[in-house]
């Protein structure tokens, strides 16, 4: 199994569960101290990179193996802007990084995907903000909605021998939201717009994931499931 962002919140809990049950992982990363402590700890190979690099993606393919059962892509960014104040390079560094990087990643591995025993499983990650609209999510949803209309395509193309699906998920402790839950007053009145009245954990994400790569999910493709305490459909308070 190959997980970019395998040193991140979801990345490394979904590399946990996967690791519990017997996987072989190789985990992608940019910083080499986490990627290799969080390889360490799950007895797993990686490769260190960014993924606005396009080298990266061979490098990976090279050193995931012959065949690949696998690949999540838990990278992303968070960008919260009016639309006056962002640019051109705010709008390609959020699509780079959260559409274009999970295709290439898709891509550069797929005939080692095909050459799983079984049916390869694909994971990439949209977002709330593809489903509903928030003001100050316009590089945000515009990217991950990309996204979505990729994992759509992707499991259409690549089928049967490649499921592809996406998850899509709220606000998230994770270490790449840290920024926007720093303060104590402002993640309760986050978790407060989610009908479960709680923000989402890592661990939340990780055991949809570790699901949609496992055989129990042999019959899912083609979704976009969200993970969201119902915030994308809910409405608990006037």
């Amino acid at each position: 199994m190959i997980i970019y962002g395998g040193s991140g919140g979801i990345g490394f809990a979904t590399g946990k569960i996967l690791a519990s049950r017997g996987y072989d992982l190789h985990l992608v990363g940019r910083s080499e101290d986490k990627l290799a402590a969080s390889a360490a700890e799950l007895g797993a190979s990686f490769t260190v990179g960014d993924v606005t690099d396009s080298d990266l993606f061979a490098r990976v393919e090279k050193d995931a193996g012959e065949a690949v059962d696998g690949l999540v892509y838990a990278v992303g960014t968070i960008n919260l802007r009016s639309f006056q104040r962002l640019t051109d390079v705010d709008f390609l560094n959020d699509f780079r990084v959260n559409a274009v990087g999970a295709a290439l990643a898709v891509q550069a591995c797929l005939a080692a995907l095909k050459r799983s025993s079984g049916v390869a499983s694909v994971v990439l990650f949209s977002s709330v903000a593809a489903v509903q609209g928030f003001s100050l999510h316009a590089s945000m949803g515009m990217a991950k909605g990309a996204v979505s209309g990729l994992t759509l395509s992707l499991a259409a193309e690549l089928a049967p021998k490649v499921r592809v699906n996406a998850i899509a998920p709220s606000l998230t402790r994770t270490p790449l939201a840290q920024s926007l839950l720093s303060s104590e007053q402002m993640a309760g009145a986050i978790a407060g717009l989610h009908a479960l009245q709680r923000l989402g954990t890592a661990e939340d994400i990780a055991s949809l994931t570790a699901f949609l790569l496992s055989e129990e999910a042999d019959w899912i493709t083609g979704q976009i499931l969200s993970v969201d305490g119902g915030r994308s459909t809910l409405r608990t308070k006037n």
